[in-house]
């Protein structure tokens, strides 16, 4: 039951920390002013407005009675009531006045006035409303009926839009302050999560420099020094594959070298094609490592650019379903490298092969499907790793060295996507790859 209740609460509750922070912030102002507004209009407001209504509702009874005493002086009586007590007073004889009014039970003067004059057994009519600053009264009496004008501050005071302003201006004053610094406080862990996101998908960033409240800046000290760590160690390992590389083309050549002075052709061949492949494998290396350490990011359609590459096969095999226009920021030669490889490994063992791209909410998917022999369940980890091969028909018909899907997925991958193997539609092989943007 408590898990379930806790669940729908963190549901209505917002997911960014500005709003989280701003409802901690605007939550208890909000409860304290409704509180004291509770208490100042049921203690204090109301209350008066009563004692001014029962005071004022005296008054003219006091009025009327005088009025009606036998011999009494009339003239005297309303000129007296009119002068003291600021309420212009008109009889109308032999008059009478409907008694049905509309009533606002949601108004407290309507409230008050209709109680304490139904206390005093009158019969009578109001408008409250009509004018904005005076109250009409009727009150019927023997031979018509008396019409009183009073002005609105007797029957209310008018501290209430004081104490409404007093009580509101400080309280939005306060949600403002406090937006403004939960901005300069969201503000530097919007920039790590942002220079974190470009870092992840492998676009080169300067320096980070952190700011904001000492437990934010610790985490940008500590994200700035694990970039530098894992930029010195990827600079570290592809140089030293690099020197690696380089260095045994050296005694590749002598044995190219050698193998000439050897007479049995036989052997020649088997040596040869060992070293031929060898050679293969350093020089697609060198080029790999040498164009991931130098290309820039840049911002390309994604679109035109697919079909860019699938044009340049000029396959009638290859059918393409285009998407919508989309704008990418990545590497585009090793995303076109990433993607070629994907493609002529299709089209090495399949005789139809169907290209799909679409926009998905915050990534771009692209799926490559054939009709070829596919890769088993077991093998779709594996044929990731560098330099591995699988002794089914794929690899018995190609010169490849195994790092063409290494090398695709490493570039995806360095972009923040993802790339996994199944099966297609066609019974052959499926490759997803999953592009956020």
């Amino acid at each position: 039951m408590f898990y379930g209740l806790n669940k729908f609460i963190k549901q209505l509750l917002p997911k960014q920390l500005f709003y989280r922070g701003l409802l901690i912030v605007a939550i208890p102002i909000i409860i304290l002013q409704v509180t004291i507004s509770v208490v100042f209009f049921d203690s204090l407001w109301i209350k008066t407005n009563v004692g001014m209504t029962r005071a004022l509702v005296g008054e003219i009874k006091t009025f009327l009675d005088s009025y009606n005493v036998a011999n009494a002086n009339k003239n005297f009586v309303e000129n007296t009531f009119e002068e003291h007590s600021e309420i212009d007073v008109t009889f109308f004889r032999d008059e009478q006045f409907s008694e049905i009014m509309r009533e606002k039970w949601y108004s407290p003067i309507d409230r008050s006035l209709r109680r304490e004059l139904k206390s005093k057994n009158l019969i009578y009519w109001f408008d409250t409303s009509k004018f904005k600053k005076k109250v009409i009264l009727k009150i019927k009496n023997e031979f018509g009926y008396f019409e009183f004008i009073i002005p609105r501050e007797r029957l209310t005071s008018t501290s209430v839009r004081i104490f409404a302003l007093w009580i509101t201006l400080p309280a939005i004053l306060i949600v403002a302050i406090a937006i403004i610094f939960l901005k300069n406080q969201t503000r530097p862990i919007k920039k790590l999560a942002e220079a974190s996101k470009k870092f992840g998908r492998g676009e080169r960033i300067d320096e980070f420099v952190p700011s904001g409240a000492s437990e934010i800046r610790q985490a940008g000290y500590e994200f700035e020094k694990m970039r530098k760590r894992i930029l010195r160690h990827l600079n570290q390992r592809s140089e030293m594959l690099s020197g690696i590389s380089h260095d045994l083309r050296t005694p590749l050549t002598r044995m190219k070298l050698q193998l000439a002075l050897i007479k049995d052709k036989t052997l020649i061949n088997r040596f040869s094609s060992d070293i031929d492949e060898m050679e293969k494998m350093l020089n697609e290396y060198l080029q790999f490592s040498s164009e991931s350490n130098k290309e820039q990011n840049e911002i390309f359609e994604f679109n035109k650019f697919l079909k860019n590459i699938i044009e340049k096969f000029n396959n009638e095999m290859i059918k393409f379903n285009s998407g919508d226009e989309l704008y990418f920021n990545g590497r585009r030669l090793s995303l076109q490298r990433s993607l070629n490889n994907l493609i002529e490994n299709s089209l090495k063992f399949s005789n139809k092969i169907e290209i799909t791209f679409q926009k998905l909410k915050g990534s771009i998917l692209i799926n490559i499907e054939d009709d070829g022999p596919g890769i088993p369940i077991e093998e779709r980890e594996n044929v990731f790793k560098p330099f591995y091969k699988i002794d089914k028909s794929r690899s018995e018909k190609s010169a490849s060295v195994g790092l063409g899907l290494s090398i695709a997925s490493d570039i995806i991958r360095s972009h923040g996507g993802r790339i996994e193997l199944s099966e297609s539609k066609f019974g052959g092989l499926k490759v997803v790859i999953s592009l956020p943007f």
